[in-house]
Order: C-alpha cells, then structure tokens, then sequence
C-alpha cells in the first residue's frame, strides 16, 4: 500500500509540473501577443504623429508664405506711392514756376494799361483844350463832342470797376469755399478702419479643434465646401482662423462656426443646417444696418428696397473703406456743407447717401455703379434732383445743379482723408474675383467656385450630373490656362475640382 501511495504522490508531482510548464507557455505567448499589440500601437500613434507634424508644417508655412507676399505687396505699394509723390511734386514744382511767370505777365501788362491810361487821360486834357480854343466849332457840335469824350471816360472807368469787382468775387469766393469745406472737415468724427482678411473664433477648449476636424477631416472638409471659407487650425490656443476675401462669406462662416461649437454636434448635416440659418442672420443684419443709417443720417422716409440696398453695401468694401460708412460719412459731410451755404440739408444728405446705391448691384448688373445708382433711384420715386447727384457723381454726365457738386466734394473728402482707403486691398480682393469669374465660365457644370489659401487655390464643385471624372481633369487644366494667362500673382495657384456624388434615401 506504501507503494501505490508513493506512486501517488509521484503522478500527483508529475501532473503539477506539467501544468506549471502549460501555464509558463501560455502566459509567455499572451506575453508575446501583449508585445505585438503594444508595438502596432506604437507605430500607430507614431504615423499619426508624424501626420499631425506635417499637416502643422504645411500649414504654417503657408501661412508664412502668405505673409511674406503680404509683405511684399506693402512693400511695392510703398514704392509706388512714393514715385507718385516725387512725380507730384515735380508737377507742382512746374506749376509754381508757370504761376509766378503768369503773375509778372500780369504786373507788366497792369502797369502798360495804367500807363496808356494816363496817356489817354493827357491826350483827352489837350484835346478839351483845343476844342476850348477853337472858334469854329458851334455850340452843338462842342457839346456833342463833349457828350461823346465823357461817355468814353465813364465806359473805360466802368470796364477797371468791373475787372475790379470780378477779382474781388473770385479771391473772396475761393476764400469762402476753403473755410467751409475746412470746417465740415474739422465738425467730422469718423475712425479711421482697415479691412481684413481673416477672423478669429475663440473656443472653450483645445479638444475641440479635433472635433472641428472630424475623422480623417471630415468635417472640415465639408465645412470648407458649404461655406467657401478656408479653416485654418494651428497651434493657437484656444482659438481657429478664418480666412476669405469676400467680408459677407467670411461673416457667414463665422457665425456658422460658433453656433457648431455652442451645439457641440458637428457633422456635415449639421455644418449645412448651421450655414443656412446663419446666412439668413446676416441678411437680416444688413437690413437693420441700412435702417441704423438712416436713423444715423436723420432720414425717415424712403422706399423699403432703397434701405435693403443701402444694408447691403455694409459688407461691401472699396479700396478697404467700408462702403456703408462712407456714404454715412459723406451724408455728414455734405449735411454741413448745405447748412454753410444755405440749402437744403436734408436733400444733400440724402444726395450723399445714396450716391454709391448702385455698388450694390455692380455684380448683378452690367455698367457704371453710378448709372446703376441713378436708375435704381429714379425707379423707387427718388427726386430728379438726386438722381442726378447720383449719376453725375463721378462726372459720366454733365453737372448740372450744386447739390451734385457738393455730393461730389462730399465723396472726395470721405475717400481722400488719412487712412480711408488702401488700394492694395481693393486689387487682391478684384484678382479673388476674377479668379472666380474665370472658374465659373470654364463650364457649365460649374456649381460653385471659392477662392481660398489667400488666393493660393480654386477650389471648384461641380455637378456629377453633367460633368464626368475626364471633363473634370479638362476643367481643372483650362481653369489652370486662364489664369495664367490673364492675371499676375506671385507663387503658384493650385485648381481643384471636386466632383462629389450623393445617395439620399427616407426610410418610412
């Protein structure tokens, strides 16, 4: 019996050491399995990493080169400003000269006609004498004579009190019209404004730019296409960019984006409900912003669709001056002018106000915005007289009344005061445009076209209906032939066009 026990304890020792080796192999090939995973991760976590690193290298350096073009820009504009600056003062240097010759020409024929005039005066004294001494002459004819020699006498002194007069009136009115322009100008308060580019929206917390990006970018993706805006997510803290050269598409995504990041759910479907309902706040802005002109102004009446048109132009730019406020600027300015001279100041104001109306419609309708302005007026039952203010602004028709002279002086004040305007703005944003323009007529499949990057890309959709993935290349290359052709900028523009196709079905 000690033996089976023996042989006992002997199997039960075996068994245990087998199963310590089975459980040593398998918890070194979980060992083996946790290592594998723990490798895949690393190399995971390390492709995204290095992705993440480019994309911000790619981005900053795009935003380097913008701004070194920017740089640029300013730079050659400085140079240009100053070449006009010596050209002025050499013409004025000219007109100096010819001022002060055209005065000693003056003096020197002054002072033959006061000499002639005392010779006349001489020669009149001996001719009364002569006739004085002659017998031969009648009592009439004497008389006659001398009717006739005092007419001439009286006629020369009226003709030197006339040119006297005239010279008065012209240096008094010159006078007069430097101090009223000059106090208009000193009575106004306008800041001074500069357009951008770029807006800056704040978030509650860094995590959220990853969603904004969505996965793999999805969601900025479809963002970028709703709203025609480049998104530019760098390393700021707190806060996302941005960028589009039209100030009302810029605004549009703006609000579009805060109200995604307030909601929290961001996904394609929502980034459109957002965009649509933003859209619709920012049209009803406009509206209140012509109504606030007008309260700003002190008009109440006029037509519905003149104050849609006036709210319009407050998005509207023009060499970087807003466009609404300039007109509001130049209702001020003409407002006072009036009152100086007399006349009516609620028609100047109103003349000044709406002397730019037709900007708001310059890319709908063909021809000069103050023709369109005109046109515009006189068909919501504006008064002729500011109607023609309205066209004869920038002298494409004859002046005709002084309400379109001080509308006229009005305008050149507002635009000519230090820093109202920069033309270097206007240009790139007209060079966005036109970018635009030629994508838009390069088929007609195109649905819509944005120009992005600062003008670095064109972004084009098109209908998958009516182009094929062959007419999209085609598309992309004439777009890419045009612009080179017609337009000068620095760098390198890409053209993209997408050709998105959709499935959308209810479920019942």
């Amino acid at each position: 019996m000690d033996g089976v026990a023996d042989l006992a304890v002997v199997a039960l020792l075996v068994a245990l050491v087998a199963l310590l080796v089975v459980g040593s192999l398998l918890v070194r090939s979980r060992v083996r399995e946790m290592l594998a995973q723990a490798r895949r991760d690393a190399d995971r976590i390390r492709a995204d990493a290095e992705r993440e690193a480019q994309r911000r290298v790619g981005a900053v350096r795009a935003e380097q080169e913008r701004l070194l073009a920017e740089a640029a820009e300013q730079r050659a504009e400085l140079e240009r400003r100053e070449q006009r600056i010596a050209a002025r003062e050499h013409r004025l240097d000219g007109e100096a000269r010819r001022l002060d010759e055209a005065r000693r020409r003056a003096e020197e024929r002054a002072a033959e006609l006061d000499r002639r005039e005392a010779e006349l005066s001489r020669l009149a004294e001996e001719r009364r004498a002569v006739l004085e001494r002659t017998a031969a002459l009648s009592a009439e004819e004497a008389k006659a004579e001398l009717v006739a020699e005092v007419a001439g006498q009286a006629k020369r002194e009226a003709a030197l009190l006339v040119r006297e007069i005239e010279r008065e009136a012209r240096k008094n009115g010159e006078a007069r019209a430097r101090k009223i322009i000059t106090l208009a100008i000193q009575r106004l308060a306008s800041e001074q404004t500069s357009e951008s580019v770029i807006s800056v929206v704040h978030l509650p917390g860094d995590d959220m730019k990853g969603r904004i990006i969505g996965r793999e970018g999805r969601n900025i993706r479809a963002f970028e296409m709703v709203t025609g805006v480049n998104l530019i997510i760098d390393d700021t803290p707190g806060a996302v960019l941005l960028s589009c050269f039209d100030p009302v598409r810029r605004e549009v995504a703006r609000r579009t984006l805060e109200k995604l990041v307030a909601d929290g759910r961001i996904h394609p479907h929502r980034i459109e409900e957002a965009y649509e309902a933003s859209r619709r706040e920012v049209d009803q802005s406009c509206v209140r912003a012509g109504e606030d002109a007008l309260v700003e102004v002190g008009i109440s009446d006029m037509h519905p669709e003149l104050v849609t048109l006036l709210g319009q132009l407050r998005y509207r730019t023009s060499y970087g001056q807003n466009v609404l406020a300039h007109l509001v600027e130049s209702a001020h300015l003409a407002g006072m002018m009036a009152a100086e001279l007399g006349l009516d100041v609620q028609l100047l104001k109103r003349c000044a106000l709406l002397h730019d109306i037709g900007k708001a419609l310059t890319h709908e309708v063909e021809g000069s915005h103050a023709v369109i302005g005109a046109e515009i007026a006189r068909r919501y039952g504006e008064c002729e007289d500011v109607v023609h203010a309205i066209e004869a602004h920038h002298n494409e028709v004859e002046v005709r009344t002084v309400e379109a002279v001080l509308t006229q002086a009005a305008d050149a004040i507002s635009g000519g005061r230090p820093g109202a305007r920069r033309a270097s703005l206007e240009s790139y944003v007209e060079r966005l445009q036109r970018m635009e323009e030629i994508a838009y007529a390069a088929s007609d499949g195109v649905e819509k076209v944005f120009a992005m990057q600062a003008g670095r890309e064109i972004r084009v959709m098109v209908r998958p209906s009516v182009v094929d993935d062959v007419q999209a290349q085609v598309i992309a290359r004439d777009i890419a032939k045009r612009v080179e052709e017609e337009l000068t900028y620095p760098g390198q523009i890409r053209v993209t066009v997408i050709r998105e196709s959709r499935a959308t079905e209810t479920a019942r």
